[in-house]
């Protein structure tokens, strides 16, 4: 690797913290997962936003070994979509802040409008998003049409517009081949399916621009060992 790096909201990764994850995993998944116990760490102790300053390593990631000490992380993923920024001063809730911030990862599904709201959001953490039908250029030359997150053993796919209800799911199934669930956007109106093999759909509606009958919303999605539990959050 040579010089150590530096991930988002983290510390620098030396070659020693890579090998001590074993020769099984790529260094992403190395790197995913040491930036995981490092924001756990700093949530234990109380200490968000990150600082700038932090240097030093974690007890939780000094202690760290081998692969089996983390197989049974958890993962949780903050979902929004259609946030609409910037529109006459509107923000982001700070309940819906808060959430992001004590996320692992942040899955936006369309709809920022403009480059400088994806910007905002990575200052809280990772973030994976699709651009959406009103996303300027900039948003889209950024940000593909579709994306899959693989975390803890489950696949995550991610597209902006779903189609319309009838058909919804066999056609996402054909978007998205071997995925374990599926987030959407677009009419900003919560919506989670699950069918009796497991497979979900899910959408977490809009945090900023509600649409009758839905309020404020946004998701929280925990992986672990191969199984996602989603979770709407209500904002209002």
């Amino acid at each position: 690797m040579g010089e150590p790096i530096r991930p988002l909201n983290g510390p620098p990764i030396s070659d020693r913290m890579f090998k001590a994850l074993g020769s099984t995993m790529s260094p992403c998944e190395k790197l995913f997962i040491l930036q995981v116990l490092y924001r756990r760490a700093r949530q234990d102790s109380n200490l968000r936003p990150f600082a700038p300053e932090a240097n030093a390593l974690s007890p939780e990631l000094r202690a760290l070994r081998v692969r089996n000490d983390v197989d049974e992380i958890t993962v949780r993923i903050a979902i929004v979509s259609d946030t609409h920024m910037p529109r006459a001063g509107r923000r982001l809730p700070a309940s819906c802040v808060e959430q992001l911030r004590m996320a692992d990862l942040i899955v936006h599904a369309g709809d920022f409008v403009t480059l400088s709201v994806l910007r905002d959001l990575e200052s809280y953490g990772v973030v994976v998003g699709v651009h959406g039908n009103v996303d300027d250029a900039e948003v889209r030359a950024a940000l593909p049409e579709r994306a899959v997150v693989e975390s803890e053993g489950a696949r995550i796919g991610i597209v902006h517009h779903a189609g319309p209800a009838r058909g919804r799911i066999p056609r996402l199934r054909r978007r998205f081949a071997n995925v374990d669930a599926v987030v959407f956007g677009h009419s900003h109106i919560p919506v989670h399916q699950r069918l009796q093999d497991g497979f979900q759909i899910f959408n977490p509606g809009s945090p900023t621009e509600r649409r009758f009958p839905a309020g404020h919303s946004m998701g929280i999605a925990e992986v672990q060992a191969g199984q996602i539990a989603f979770e709407l959050v209500t904002l209002d």
